[in-house]
């Protein structure tokens, strides 16, 4: 898009210097003098219609319908000259947003280029190679290392780990061993493993994520620039202006004048200018400005939605109790749990690994690790069944149903339940602690951005998501919210007042498409910085107010 504009600055500049010399320092005939400027004229011409038929089609009357008039008259009435400058500062404007702006990969094209085309399937002992949409359920592949998870499924042999960060957000490698569950997606490490998928390709979490995107590029909000909100009232009356002095004067060149005088070049070409210094600061700051128009809408969005885990908290979270119960050594507990929990995907895995490295833990080797939607960790290590899980399921995995009321109350934050043997072990408690500057920057968004509602969105638990609500000062939240979920509710609020959506991980990305103007937070990973308006590279809420304030 950029290119065109260039090239037909630099042919107005060369016909308007072309024009100058032929005229000035030759004196040719005027016919020839004024050729330059036909070419110039009539290639700018061109393409400023084409512009401006697009937006009239659309009901969208903008400055440059004002430009076309303004070159139309001047090619009809001969005044060359007056139609290649007008013709240069719309151009020029152009060249100068497209210049400003990185072409990015759409949101679809990244996501797109993390999946691979093919599977190595492997039927009656032999390894084919096969498209992804032919593999159906209970097929067996092999996922060699360095290779993207064709489908979701469970491994069955080998022992590795992936990486999950494009799907979790989480920036943590995940052991993977027999019975240990993985995602279409992910990133194998340098171990080969065998996994049976137990979905269909198109059926796939990462699938899910792209067709929820794809929608959400397709109900993005339409931004209307600035400038052309202007031009809407201004661009009638200087017509009618311009009519009633050719009408009284009767000279049709008073027509053009007005035109020509009244064409708000300062506006194709200041506002350009002004997103380029804002651009700028922006990047100084660490902020890449994605599309310009983000920045004029800014100002005027009224409900900002924020994810939870790495955006108002640092997304570490830290244990802070182990409760064991009578007849369990913390130790011990300790070394069971940290074993199983290197085969987990659960963002609480790398705390409890954390906890045992500080302790100075071996850890062992599991078997039979099963980690089901839902229902907790569970595997054998050292010749104990161990089960990881949620306070809610204990009943299910425990031997007696005393086990559950040993347990204490419970309390904000987040916590899990190790079982070993059937009976209850020891309570783990973890705090996910609020960035330092959270109630400060949500208690400035009110008075300095004009901000009417403020909202957390997140698939943690309702409690969790509550009680850091309550302590950076958020009144409205929503817990256990899946991608779709959020985009139906990022929609909802969009349609009541323009929305702000702020983000880190893969999962946030269909609603940061979805927002009128979406910030990926921290330094995201590709498919979240292609659906993002702006992108925040340092892990501050200072940044993104700065962000606001530049807008």
């Amino acid at each position: 898009m950029g290119n065109k504009y260039t090239w037909i600055v630099v042919l107005a500049l060369v016909a308007i210097a072309a024009y100058v010399t032929l005229r000035f320092a030759m004196g040719l005939d005027a016919r020839w003098v004024s050729l330059p400027l036909w070419i110039a004229l009539g290639a700018g011409g061109v393409l400023l219609l084409l512009d401006v038929a697009a937006k009239v089609w659309q009901l969208d009357f903008g400055a440059d319908l004002l430009a076309l008039g303004s070159v139309v008259s001047a090619a009809a009435l001969g005044q060359y000259l007056a139609g290649t400058l007008v013709v240069l500062m719309y151009a020029g404007g152009a060249a100068l947003e497209g210049f400003a702006v990185r072409q990015a990969t759409s949101g679809l094209q990244a996501l797109a280029r993390r999946m691979p085309s093919s599977a190595h399937r492997r039927r009656a002992g032999r390894i084919e190679e096969v498209s992804i949409d032919a593999l159906r359920p209970d097929d067996v592949v092999e996922v060699y290392p360095g290779e993207a998870c064709p489908v979701d499924g469970t491994v069955v042999e080998g022992n590795g780990w992936m990486d999950e960060a494009y799907l979790t957000g989480e920036p943590f490698r995940i052991s993977k061993a027999p019975g240990a569950s993985v995602f279409s997606g992910a990133i194998n490490g340098p171990s080969a493993l065998s996994v049976r998928a137990t979905r269909l390709a198109e059926d796939s979490r990462y699938a899910r994520i792209m067709r929820v995107m794809h929608e959400s590029e397709q109900h993005r909000p339409h931004l209307r620039r600035l400038g052309d909100q202007l031009a809407a009232w201004y661009t009638p009356l200087v017509i009618v202006w311009a009519a009633v002095a050719w009408w009284f004067s009767g000279d049709p060149e008073r027509f053009l004048a007005v035109l020509v005088v009244a064409t708000p070049c300062p506006l194709l070409i200041g506002i350009p200018v002004a997103i380029l210094g804002a651009i700028s600061a922006a990047a100084r700051r660490s902020i890449i400005i994605k599309n310009p128009a983000s920045l004029e809408q800014l100002g005027k969005c009224r409900t900002i939605i924020f994810d939870k885990t790495g955006t108002l908290t640092y997304g570490e979270p830290v244990l802070t109790e182990q409760q064991c119960q009578p007849g369990f050594e913390p130790q011990h507990v300790l070394t069971l749990a940290a074993t199983l929990e290197r085969y987990s995907k659960h963002p609480l895995a790398r705390t409890i690994l954390g906890a045992a490295d500080a302790a100075g833990i071996v850890l062992h080797d599991a078997l039979e690790v099963c980690e089901p939607a839902g229902a907790g960790l569970s595997g054998k290590v050292d010749g104990h069944r161990v089960v990881i899980t949620g306070r809610k399921q204990l009943a299910s995995v425990t031997s007696g149903d005393a086990d559950s009321m040993q347990l204490p109350a419970e309390a904000s934050g987040l916590e899990c339940v190790v079982v070993v043997d059937g009976q209850t072990a020891a309570l783990y408690r973890f705090r996910d602690e609020p960035r330092s500057e959270g109630a400060s920057f949500i208690g400035h968004l009110r008075p300095k951005h004009k901000f009417q509602r403020s909202l957390l969105v997140s698939g943690d638990r309702e409690a969790e998501v509550r009680e850091l609500a309550e302590r950076v000062g958020i009144t409205e939240t929503y817990g256990r919210q899946s991608p779709e979920e959020k985009v139906a509710i990022v929609r909802r609020e969009t349609k009541r007042a323009r929305t702000v959506f702020v983000g880190d991980g893969i999962n946030d990305a269909p609603a940061i498409a979805a927002a009128t103007v979406g910030i990926a937070f921290g330094r995201s990973n590709e498919v979240t910085t292609a659906a993002a308006d702006a992108i925040v590279l340092d892990t501050s809420l200072a940044r993104v107010d700065e962000l606001l304030h530049i807008a």
